[in-house]
């Protein structure tokens, strides 16, 4: 058992996972540990944890400096963002040069293991591929293009007064002025770019260069204090200086020359050329040559502990990898104030997860003509679900010249109807129209227009689609009724009813409207055929509009199959014709024929057999193309009860466990209040949070 004194650590969500062992808080520095004690843990080298340092050599018990990992969060901690990475030194800390640390010991004892030397090479790569680093908040920024005469540019990295890394890595005041002096000196034919922090220039902080350094009359000499994505600013420079700044490792990370003033636990190495005067004494410690694949292993993949953001539990890498670029692809998406116009407290309670990143806002807004009373920000963005008040909002957009955003469901929803709220797991946020609308441009119809997927996507998406197919995952997983089927030979056709007023019919099936005019249409093509009919659940649940007749129903199908999954409906027939339903997408996925008379997304790509025209589809797809984008790309997935966007993978698992146990699952009028307050609760806890920050 690991004994904690700091409140801030035993805050820490998940400390049981990254530390592998069970935690107790301590509260006073005189109490006699147990025999279940084996070690302390504090926070690095803040001068805090002295107490706690003294008390572990007092009672002869090891201690363990912890500190954030390199692959941190998305946002900042001091703004609430979590770690999804620690490390845990048991010798000294990285960043404390003055003595030994247990990564100086891994990497300066590092073996051979091709194994992990292929993992450092992928995470690499996947590193660059997605520009991650320790925060992944921050904006691209294009530095304007090299102007004549100069030739070159390099990038100057300053650090904040007080950092711990600089005085721990032998440096000081002196040691930044000395590295600016070089670069200028060293490239007279450069641009010389300095990183500083947005604060410095306002006066909220110091960083080690002066101002008057910064103001210096050279005209080769650039101040850029804005929030800029690390890997994003160094790929635009073609050397970096550093004192102990980590961006001196990701620059190595991007093959770019680096030059040290300082000590940096990446430096010593054979890596980057060392200009501090006390680095031959370092070297002792560090007498081998490694290269940045070996530093990476030992840093990153045995240094470094991970949770997987999924579970909570212990994680690796990939896992951080992975979260960390879908949460930061959406931030940089959603950036800005978001307005979300005309939305319930219940809807409200839905979106906030999949709209709340680190460098957006979200607020509410009852109306339309409550939004147009607003003086909006340069940044502001408006969202809206459904077509309600669409084309006053679409005037607003027009006149304020911003943009407006629409969110829908997604495919792979719920157990359970959200007519009965149940929450979806999935959302789209399209910033360009509504992928059931073929004539509004969505982002998916973009998508499928002109993605080209190497090997890697394709393969996932096959992967995607045989778990999916194999475990019969649909949009609602509803329904477990045994499916008899009496065909007497005759061709099976499955006719899946919609909600009829829904806009994906309103706006993408202009000739067949309605259900009964689908069963029409189908029975007069194929009168000799067994239909078999399956009307909505949202409208046999009675929430919705589009019952079909008693009367004309027995006319037409010859089996109504309400009850019976919709995936087991699929499988017992050979085609599906439909307007827009999903199911349509889903009898795809299980190789069955499918006949559209709207324009649903997956209509138009060679896919299905066309009853309405859609020219401006005139691409010809692979199935898992589609796959690709409609259900691993387009939309965000939330997991209840973890942070961030999940990927499609958890998603599918999780509706496969809670469809396991669907026996519990209540609809009705009494479960619906007790779910609507639930997540009424959870949007006033967000609500509170969003304040506080």
């Amino acid at each position: 058992m690991i004994g904690i004194f700091s409140g801030g650590i035993w805050r820490l969500p998940h400390l049981t996972s990254f530390l592998g062992r069970e935690v107790t808080r301590l509260r006073s520095l005189t109490w006699t540990p147990s025999a279940h004690l084996s070690a302390i843990a504090g926070w690095g080298r803040r001068p805090t944890t002295e107490r706690a340092r003294a008390y572990a050599a007092r009672h002869q018990l090891p201690f363990l400096a912890l500190e954030d990992g390199f692959l941190r969060s998305v946002g900042l901690g001091v703004a609430g963002a979590a770690p999804l990475s620690l490390v845990v030194d048991d010798l000294g800390i990285y960043y404390d040069a003055t003595q030994p640390s247990r990564l100086e010991a891994l990497i300066a004892g590092l073996a051979p293991d091709p194994e992990k030397q292929a993992q450092a090479q992928r995470a690499l790569g996947l590193m660059r591929r997605h520009k991650l680093s320790k925060y992944n908040h921050a904006p691209e920024r294009s530095l304007p293009p090299l102007a004549a005469p100069y030739t070159a540019r390099v990038l100057v990295i300053d650090q904040t007064m007080g950092d711990v890394s600089v005085r721990l890595g032998g440096a000081d005041q002196a040691r930044f002025g000395a590295m600016l002096e070089a670069a200028l000196a060293e490239h007279p034919q450069a641009e010389i770019w300095v990183k500083t922090h947005p604060d410095v220039l306002s006066g909220k902080k110091q960083g080690y260069l002066p101002a008057s350094a910064l103001k210096n009359a050279d005209p080769r000499l650039h101040v850029l204090a804005e929030d800029v994505s690390p890997l994003g600013l160094i790929e635009q420079v073609d050397q970096v200086y550093v004192v102990t700044s980590q961006m001196g490792f990701e620059a190595l990370m991007l093959e770019k020359p680096v030059v040290c003033f300082g000590q940096p636990w990446y430096a010593g190495w054979g890596l980057t050329d060392d200009r501090h005067p006390g680095m031959d004494a370092l070297r002792a410690r560090r007498p081998v040559r490694r290269t940045l694949a070996q530093l990476f292993e030992a840093a990153y993949l045995q240094y470094a502990r991970y949770l997987d953001p999924a579970t909570g539990g212990q994680g690796d890498i990939f896992d951080v990898i992975d979260w960390l670029a879908r949460n930061k692809q959406a931030n940089d998406a959603t950036r800005g104030s978001l307005y979300c116009v005309g939305m319930s407290l219940w809807k409200r309670a839905i979106v906030r997860p999949y709209l709340a990143g680190a460098s957006n806002r979200v607020h509410f807004v009852r109306s339309a003509a409550a939004l147009a009373r607003k003086h909006l920000p340069a940044d502001a963005r408006i969202v809206m679900w459904g077509v309600k008040e669409e084309a006053k909002l679409n005037a607003l957009a027009r006149e304020r010249a911003l943009p407006l955003w629409r969110m829908e469901d997604g495919f792979l929803r719920s157990v359970g109807l959200g007519s009965d709220l149940f929450r979806p797991v999935s959302l789209v946020l399209d910033q360009s129209g509504m992928y059931y609308d073929p004539a509004s441009g969505s982002a998916l119809e973009r998508l499928l227009a002109t993605c080209e997927l190497g090997d890697e996507d394709l393969e996932r998406a096959a992967r995607f689609r045989e778990r999916h197919v194999a475990l019969k995952v649909s949009k609602y997983n509803l329904g477990r009724t045994a499916l008899r089927v009496e065909s007497g030979g005759r061709r099976v056709l499955l006719v899946p009813g919609q909600v009829e007023d829904d806009a994906s019919i309103m706006r993408g099936s202009p000739a067949v409207r309605t259900n009964l005019d689908l069963l029409r249409a189908v029975r007069a093509a194929n009168p000799d055929a067994c239909i078999l009919y399956k009307a909505h659940p949202d409208v046999v649940a009675g929430n919705r509009r589009g019952a079909v007749p008693a009367g004309e129903l027995a006319v037409l199908a010859d089996q109504c199959v309400n009850e019976a999954n919709i995936i087991d409906c699929i499988l017992a027939s050979d085609e599906v014709h439909t307007m827009t339903s999903l199911s349509g997408f889903e009898a795809l996925l299980h190789g069955r024929t499918v006949h559209c008379y709207g324009g649903p997304f997956y209509a138009g790509w060679g896919l299905t057999v066309d009853h309405l025209a859609l020219p401006h589809r005139g691409r010809r797809l692979g199935l898992d193309a589609l796959v690709w984008a409609a259900m691993l790309e387009y939309p965000r997935y939330v997991l209840p009860g973890m942070p961030g966007l999940a990927s499609a993978e958890q998603v599918m698992r999780h509706l496969v466990a809670q469809s396991a146990g669907a026996g519990s699952v209540q609809a009705g009028w009494l479960a619906r209040k007790r779910r609507k307050g639930r997540a009424l609760l959870e949007l006033l806890e967000s609500e509170w949070r969003a304040l506080r920050t």
